[in-house]
């Protein structure tokens, strides 16, 4: 399946400001990636992906992605990236790396998975936001890692500004990125 099928799929799911944000991340992403020398069709397609499931309802939430621990249950916009994957899987997306990007979006990804840090970078600096132009213009300058580091650093100071606790694999996330960093 191409991505114009995808996109009317994540269109008819998603409130018009979130699909337009959707828009404004698979773009920056594919600009993100092709400038760290990445497969940019793939970031894109990651990053029309990555909030399918961001507008459910907690109930369609809890029956793509069941809660494994009470942070979850208690915050259930948490499982947006995990639900998307699900979605993603369904509509026959096999690519790992486009659906760790999918679920990752909201915890963090694994280092390993340039793509996927592309569309988490996207997602956190895309112009839509008015928010961490800096993070956007150090990834956009070919220093992908170095921007999502400071990204993920920039999502657990603001979670606990809000006294949001952050979810264990974001902690994950910033732990092998200090470690990657030694």
């Amino acid at each position: 399946m191409g991505v114009e099928p995808l996109i009317e799929r994540v269109k008819a799911l998603v409130k018009p400001e979130r699909f337009a944000h959707i828009l404004r991340v698979a773009e920056l992403a594919r600009q993100i990636a092709e400038a760290n020398g990445l497969d940019g069709d793939r970031a894109y397609l990651a990053g029309i992906l990555h909030d399918a499931a961001r507008d459910l309802p907690p109930e369609r939430l809890f029956e793509l992605a069941p809660p494994e621990i009470p942070l979850e249950r208690e915050h259930p916009k948490s499982l947006h990236g995990r639900a998307g994957r699900r979605l993603a899987e369904g509509w026959g997306v096999s690519d790992p790396e486009v659906l760790e990007a999918i679920e990752g979006h909201v915890y963090g990804v694994d280092p390993t998975y340039p793509v996927a840090m592309a569309v988490y970078v996207a997602d956190v600096s895309e112009p839509g936001r008015g928010v961490n132009a800096e993070i956007r213009e150090r990834a956009l300058a070919g220093d992908l890692l170095g921007a999502y580091r400071e990204a993920v650093e920039t999502k657990l100071r603001y979670l606990e500004g809000k006294g949001i606790p952050p979810h264990p694999r974001t902690f994950s996330a910033h732990k092998k990125l200090v470690q990657g960093a030694g």
